[in-house]
């Protein structure tokens, strides 16, 4: 059975209706292969879109592999697929749903992961970035259904730890809920962006999403570690980049999340301290624990390692950025640059405003700060399309942008 509409029409501002349990209950879990064949054949044989949400143990863990699957397509109903106790082969899965449509919230969240199980989109439609093209301030999937739908969904373990096995019945119902009425909210926010002319825009950010490469891992990831403002010298920066690695290398080989291998703030503590052996270490809030008192050796051996360093292999304290420098140190640096950000953020907000769109979804602030900073040896429309263009911005952005970014840099005196 398809959950309907709430009916609030001509209701006012009526109360959501609650919704504690899928339509048509909880299904089982798909475990071994051949619930898995059986599943696909009733996707591939259902019609429209396909909801699709996965489930993580971020927090937990310390890769972010999905450790549940849900889908729901019209005709084939909620399905609930463990790739870890298939192994990751979802082959079966993968063909039926080919050509599909998939509505996903949130979808750059989830793309990655299900990418490492061979499931990926050909075409997309994301409901979180379609209520922001939208317009509206709450996007969350709760938010969305209840302002779209009129219902309220029941909420509360996204943020649990969705590798333990066997799963709760309660975290069952709410990874099924999370797909129950995604593809009533796409038929809803698609209504709502054609009427306000959106939707031809949506379309091209859906596709950017879908098509976005795999984020690229930074180059010095060590470097934000909470708290490590507080340390100054490259030795001490030397001892954090240590420590950071013999955490991160434990952490990976036993699958779990780096702050609970050792927090940062035990990093920094550690860093700022500065113990002479293990005995001063273990007198230090945190690595007085049993589980602390294990790995001291590692910890004590990573600060000795980064003591040892010679001066030509300790960190920049200010390391060189790919791209301009923090905004609030630009008027130090380039008057005329900082001039030229203010009125680019000025003509941004007003055509963001009058189109009831986030600025920062009608150009990302990364690029506004990139062109601002090197603004193109052609500052008409046409280059300063140009060099959106060449940063990413879609087609849509660009036609709204150019000529008031063009004409704000034109006023800003060289």
């Amino acid at each position: 059975m398809e959950v309907p509409y709430a009916d609030t029409a001509g209701s006012g501002d009526p109360e959501p209706v609650p919704l504690t349990e899928p339509a048509g209950g909880v299904p089982p879990v798909v475990a071994d292969p051949a619930a898995l064949r059986r599943v696909a054949r009733n996707l591939a044989a259902a019609g429209g879109p396909v909801a699709v949400d996965t489930e993580r143990a971020s927090g937990y863990r310390y890769s972010q592999r999905a450790y549940l699957v849900q889908l729901r397509r019209d005709g084939a109903g909620t399905v609930l697929v463990d790739p870890i106790a298939l192994g990751g082969r979802l082959d079966p899965l993968v063909e039926s749903l080919a050509g599909t449509e998939w509505v996903v919230h949130a979808a750059s969240q989830d793309l990655p992961c299900l990418a490492e199980l061979g499931l990926r989109p050909e075409t997309l439609f994301d409901t979180e970035l379609a209520g922001r093209l939208a317009g509206f301030d709450r996007v969350a999937l709760g938010a969305l259904v209840e302002r779209m739908l009129g219902y309220r969904l029941e909420k509360g373990h996204g943020a649990a730890d969705w590798s333990r096995r066997p799963l709760p019945a309660d975290w069952l119902t709410y990874a099924a809920l999370d797909v129950e009425l995604l593809i009533p909210l796409r038929a809803a926010l698609e209504e709502e962006l054609t009427a306000q002319g959106k939707l031809a825009w949506a379309l091209e950010e859906f596709e950017a999403v879908r098509t976005a490469p795999p984020p690229q891992p930074r180059a010095e990831p060590w470097r934000r570690t909470s708290g490590i403002h507080k340390l100054r010298s490259p030795r001490q920066l030397a001892a954090v980049r240590a420590l950071w690695e013999a955490r991160d290398a434990i952490a990976r080989e036993r699958d779990i999340a780096p702050g609970r291998v050792l927090p940062d703030s035990a990093i920094v503590d550690a860093v700022g301290a500065n113990p002479e052996g293990i005995a001063e270490l273990l007198k230090l809030p945190v690595y007085r624990g049993r589980a602390q008192r294990k790995l001291a050796g590692v910890w004590m051996g990573a600060l000795e390692r980064a003591r040892r360093l010679p001066k030509k292999e300790l960190p920049d304290p200010s390391p060189a950025h790919d791209g301009p420098p923090p905004p609030n140190r630009w008027a130090d640096r380039d008057p005329v640059a900082a001039a030229r950000l203010t009125a680019a953020r000025a003509v941004l907000t007003g055509i963001a405003s009058q189109h009831r769109l986030p600025v920062e979804n009608l150009l990302s602030p990364d690029l506004v700060r990139r062109t601002c900073w090197q603004p193109p040896a052609d500052v008409s429309p046409a280059g300063v399309a140009a060099a959106l263009r060449t940063g990413g911005a879609r087609n849509w952005q660009i036609d709204m942008t150019a000529e008031a970014l063009s004409e704000a840099m034109h006023a800003t005196p060289a």
